[in-house]
């Protein structure tokens, strides 16, 4: 069968005729022969193209399949001898090595190209070097298949980490997937492989052929490719970004506050199953505008980064440096952060560092050893997940990671990392038996490698992306996540703070006359509060797998689980710390999430009997972002305790909450929950005797939401340094000073 050879455009003008045949070349020795024809040879380029012999020149080709090659010089055609197996050779009488091409025929067509392996290196010293210290911090743009001119001539140079392998090869479409012609050149002791490959551009699809140092032969995705085929389909495409951002201004002034000091209200997205069917560039039409009026200042995306199976939800990863090609390409995926951008919200991304699938096609063993896992299995295998962990104490594996975290801020913008499952990170014993793990080099369970790369990893970003938040996924009560570096902390900027969330969910659950004996579960936090700069999540993962939607966690009846939700929403963004809310929950949507029909956007149809009830819950929400945004004192010394002080905090038998929030001038706002589905009239409550009244600003019973509208419209004078409240069923209410 003849292959079709698209590495080369075919020339503009006729194939130059053949003249007289070229004396023969040196034959290899049989080693070399054998290696470079099995793919196993470590330089291809000292036996490929043209050498100097005592002779001449000697040129040789690799063209499996090909019924003749000639070599191209001065527009004079010399016909190469045939050795077998796809090679082809021949001595011109020259004195040094001329520019020339190839005519490679294949049965009656012929194509003029340029051969690869008369090109230097076109990878430096200087990123091999980086390379080889583990600090090269714009990894992506040394490895993987970068379209480029090189010397002149246009291609792709083609390059990959596999320091196991006896050989690798690039095989793609445009070889038929036969790799046999394109042996690639070992650099040396950075186990870096590379080749450049004429002709080859965007759009392509590839993998390595990797040749195990045990004789195995498999074909690899590019670890560094930047663009996946769509699942379930696996190659690497070549590809180049030309993407104009518009956000310069956002770019800008995203800086300006630090995040701790700053209004963080996140609204957490799936977005396959957000609106299912939309393409990256259809949720720039939606999204952004639904966020901004909803009030959120930021989107958190769950992972985007390429990985094979849906129900994962993007948590097992295969391509790290490549968006989901599920909804687009990756400038596709760039216009929809610039659209975010644009209208003001910032971009936060799920990030997955912690474990990889165990794909034959993928990380996995990726050059026939263990590589980017360690080799202890003990430590490899990850028990909760069925994935392998990765190797953090290895230097490349650990640029692998930190350059992808900067990769994500520097070439698509995003303004946060959310670091998926830290904790299983931290602890060698994570999920493992006695005996399935082995302890630090001072007998503790701690990972001392995983803490020096999320060291690492946090220092780089903050230093190289001003204006980037790096939140943890942390659910230990592990010392210093939010610490600077240089304090012996692990440096991120922000902290899911799981238990919070866990107590006053399972607070909330509770029957109301149950309530005053869980009194603690809602107040504990305010023990730790300071302890960590937070995030108080109700993420996805408490919305799934059986355990209800928010809504449907509540008791009582329609009523009353609604009114418990409003009243929660109201505590949590009253509540020290930032906000960060699923998709679908901002509705009160009834049923669990799931990826594969999304939120139940037809609740809030206007046919729906129960849509009234629902838009009060999403009304709610929005005038919560929009009072939380406006009132320095909810989000201002989020991380200062004296920003912070209960006003109620034993009121069990009342099932109430009170404590005042300050702004940095000192203003106060007065937050009042009450999770008990009766009114209580004429409610002392202790408030600072220099302000002279107080009016509602929020208040979660109001009707607009679907309560019954025990409101105070007019301002409330204290009295004795108390104020006196009548306090809806099942609401919050927030107060602030206000003039008579």
């Amino acid at each position: 069968m003849a292959l079709r050879d698209t590495s080369l455009p075919e020339p503009a003008g006729p194939v130059p005729p053949a003249c007289g045949p070229p004396g023969a070349a040196p034959a290899p020795a049989p080693s070399d022969r054998e290696r470079l024809l099995a793919g196993a040879h470590h330089d291809p380029h000292a036996l490929l193209g043209a050498h100097p012999v005592p002779d001449g020149i000697a040129f040789r080709a690799l063209r499996p399949f090909a019924r003749a090659v000639s070599v191209v010089v001065d527009g004079a055609r010399h016909g190469l001898v045939p050795e077998g197996d796809g090679l082809f050779s021949g001595v011109l009488p020259l004195t040094e090595i001329p520019p020339y091409t190839l005519v490679v025929t294949y049965g009656d067509t012929e194509y003029e190209v340029h051969d690869p392996y008369r090109f230097r290196p076109a990878l430096g010293e200087f990123d091999l070097h980086l390379i080889r210290e583990g600090r090269h911090e714009q990894l992506w743009r040394a490895l993987g298949a970068h379209p480029m001119t090189h010397q002149g001539v246009t291609g792709t140079r083609f390059t990959v980490w596999a320091p196991n392998a006896q050989g690798v090869r690039v095989a793609g479409d445009f070889c038929h997937w036969d790799g046999t012609a394109f042996p690639m050149r070992s650099l040396g002791a950075s186990g870096v492989w590379e080749l450049f490959l004429p002709g080859v551009g965007e759009g392509e699809l590839y993998k390595f052929e990797i040749t195990s140092r045990y004789g195995h032969r498999f074909l690899k995705a590019d670890p560094m490719a930047r663009r996946a085929q769509e699942p379930p389909d696996t190659a690497s495409v070549v590809t180049a970004s030309h993407y104009e951002w518009g956000d310069a201004q956002w770019m800008r002034t995203r800086a300006g506050t630090p995040v701790h000091q700053a209004p963080f209200s996140v609204y957490e997205v799936h977005l396959p199953s957000w609106r299912p069917g939309l393409t990256y560039r259809r949720l720039a039409e939606e999204l952004p505008a639904y966020v901004k009026d909803l009030g959120f200042t930021h989107v958190e995306l769950m992972p985007v980064a390429e990985h094979p199976f849906g129900p994962s939800w993007g948590y097992q990863v295969t391509s790290y440096y490549a968006p989901t090609a599920r909804l687009g390409t990756p400038d596709d995926f760039r216009y929809l952060v610039d659209a975010l951008h644009r209208a003001g919200i910032g971009v936060i991304m799920d990030w997955v560092p912690a474990h990889f699938p165990k794909d034959d096609w993928a990380l996995a063993r990726f050059d026939g050893d263990p590589l980017y896992e360690p080799g202890d299995s003990r430590r490899a295998e990850h028990p909760d997940w069925g994935t392998y962990t990765f190797d953090f104490a290895r230097t490349e594996v650990r640029n692998f990671l930190v350059a992808n975290a900067v990769y994500w801020c520097e070439e698509f913008h995003i303004d946060g990392l959310r670091v998926d499952a830290v904790a299983s990170m931290l602890y060698l014993d994570y999920s493992r038996e006695p005996g399935g793990w082995e302890p630090n080099a001072y007998g503790g369970r701690e990972d001392l490698a995983a803490v020096a790369f999320l060291q690492e990893m946090n220092a780089t970003v903050y230093r190289r992306c001003p204006g980037v938040v790096t939140i943890a996924e942390e659910s230990t009560a592990w010392d210093g996540v939010t610490r600077p570096t240089d304090g012996g902390g692990l440096g991120f900027g922000l902290k899911w703070n799981m238990g919070w969330m866990h107590d006053s969910l399972q607070y909330i659950a509770r029957e109301p006359v149950h309530r005053k004996y869980h009194h603690h579960e809602m107040t504990f936090s305010m023990v730790y509060a300071y302890s960590e700069n937070y995030v108080l999540p109700v993420s996805h993962d408490e919305v799934v797998h059986g355990k209800g939607s928010l809504v449907s966690k509540m008791p009582g009846d329609w009523w009353q689980r609604r009114a418990n939700v409003r009243a929660y929403l109201g505590y949590m963004w009253a509540h020290p710390g930032k906000q960060l809310l699923f998709m679908g929950q901002e509705f009160a949507q009834g049923a669990e999430w799931s990826e594969k029909h999304g939120p139940e956007w037809w609740l809030l149809d206007d046919d729906h009997p129960f849509a009234g009830d629902h838009r009060g819950v999403r009304d709610l929400v929005r005038d919560l972002n929009a009072v939380y945004r406006a009132t320095p004192a909810l989000w201002q010394r989020d991380t200062d305790p004296a920003g912070f002080r209960w006003v109620v905090v034993d009121a069990a038998d009342d099932n109430v909450f009170a404590f005042l929030r300050f702004g940095a001038d000192g203003t106060p706002l007065l937050a009042v929950s009450h999770f008990s589905p009766v009114v209580r009239h004429d409610y002392r409550l202790a408030v600072p005797e220099d302000v002279v009244a107080w009016r509602e600003v929020l208040n979660t019973d109001a009707a607009r939401y679907g309560g019954s509208d025990v409101t105070r419209p007019d301002p409330i004078g204290p009295e004795d340094g108390c104020v006196r409240l009548t306090l809806p069923p099942l609401a919050t209410v927030w107060l602030t000073p206000s003039a008579r």
